[in-house]
């Protein structure tokens, strides 16, 4: 190590040794974290030691560049003995976290910051038990201390996919939060449901209750992040399958909390997620009516044909398919004819998409032909037999 020299912005202005753990000072100078706690836990004087000017707060920032510049450094420099600068240990962070409520938030805002930094890190984390340990605060019965903090760490984490967190966390936790949990918490909680939902038995499933969909919804509309809503839009294309499940997601107001997120929405993905979950609701009378009794319902699906992708126009095309199958009242043909609808079902005719798109879209012509008749897209052709075709729909 003495034949290296150590860059000097490596070096900690109190201890003058490599940093090992770099935090930033609202003064913008970095310290080891060690030595910048011994100094402010001392209680000599409530400034920077470099600078002497006094400090606005004592909060610690951990400057995740440098400490990888360091770590890049002792890499390469591995041959003339340099030792890598480890993440900070994390099994005494897990120690301390059980002396009391004030020493458990500050462990686990000690691995938010480490779970914020690299790949490696994060897998660090991972092998050292910390899943298990913020798996267990989740699943108290009660929201405790330091539960929000561990669901935030635990939805940041990269877990690997031979994790099974249906073993660790259980289900009553989760949607205990979604439940009574605070904002940030459902969120967080939508997510983790929908990366264990896959692996979950079908009893486990069913038992979502009326409440759940209601806050999952909450969820939905709430779009606290993109992240948080195309997790939930992906939780409720897993349950929804099962037709209680959709008739309970279809009481919860699951439809018009989908239009009104296809109103807003450009992001193709989540459109295409959302016509899914649309398409699927629409399998019951309480979908189908959560979508027409909103007054933009039947307007943004047929929107959404030819606009986004062509799995969201087949989607937008199946979803108009059922509701004039099902539900052809007199209001909702008119309305479709008002707002463009049939127009679009036209169009599919005679644009290169789907085979299956466009069956489904001359079937709806030719049965509601007599009502549409009149629309200046109409044209005979709508009433002949669709020709086979050997091609594959998209």
């Amino acid at each position: 190590m003495a034949e290296v020299e150590v860059p000097c912005f490596f070096l900690c202005p109190i201890s003058l040794q490599m940093m090992r753990d770099p935090v930033t000072l609202p003064t913008g100078i970095t310290y080891d974290r060690e030595s910048i706690e011994r100094w402010i836990s001392s209680g000599k004087s409530a400034t920077c030691p470099a600078t002497n000017q006094p400090l606005p707060s004592l909060d610690l920032t951990p400057n995740h560049t440098l400490r990888r510049l360091i770590q890049a450094w002792c890499a390469a420099n591995a041959a003339n003995g340099v030792d890598r600068i480890p993440v900070p240990q994390i099994s005494i962070l897990l120690d301390e976290s059980r002396r009391s409520p004030e020493q458990l938030l500050a462990s686990l805002r000690r691995l938010r910051e480490i779970a914020a930094g690299s790949d490696a890190d994060r897998q660090c984390l991972e092998a050292s038990g910390v899943v298990e340990f913020l798996a267990s605060l989740i699943s108290g019965v009660e929201l405790e201390c330091g539960q929000e903090e561990a669901l935030g760490i635990l939805c940041s984490l990269q877990i690997s996919e031979h994790r099974d967190l249906v073993g660790l966390i259980s289900f009553d936790s989760l949607t205990a939060i979604l439940l009574r949990g605070s904002h940030q918490s459902r969120a967080h909680a939508a997510i983790l449901l929908s990366s264990m939902i896959s692996s979950a038995a079908p009893s486990q499933l069913v038992g979502f209750t009326s409440d759940h969909y209601r806050q999952i919804v909450n969820v939905l509309t709430d779009r606290t992040s993109k992240q948080a809503t195309k997790s939930t839009l992906q939780l409720l294309v897993d349950l929804c399958p099962l037709g209680r499940n959709r008739v309970k997601a279809a009481k919860a107001g699951a439809a018009a909390a989908l239009v009104d997120l296809l109103l807003e929405e450009e992001d193709r993905r989540t459109c295409e997620m959302a016509l899914i979950v649309l398409d699927k609701l629409c399998g019951c009378a309480e979908g189908r009516a959560g979508l027409v009794g909103h007054g933009a319902g039947i307007a943004v699906v047929s929107k959404k044909v030819l606009r986004v992708s062509p799995a969201a126009s087949d989607r937008a095309v199946r979803i108009l398919q059922k509701v004039t199958r099902f539900s052809p009242t007199a209001a909702v043909l008119r309305e479709m004819l008002q707002v463009g609808a049939v127009a679009k079902l036209c169009l599919v005719l005679q644009v290169d998409c789907g085979v299956k798109e466009k069956r489904r879209a001359k079937e709806i012509l030719r049965i509601h032909g007599g009502v549409w008749r009149n629309s200046p897209c109409w044209s005979s052709q709508f009433l002949r037999p669709y020709p086979s075709s050997s091609r594959t729909d998209r």
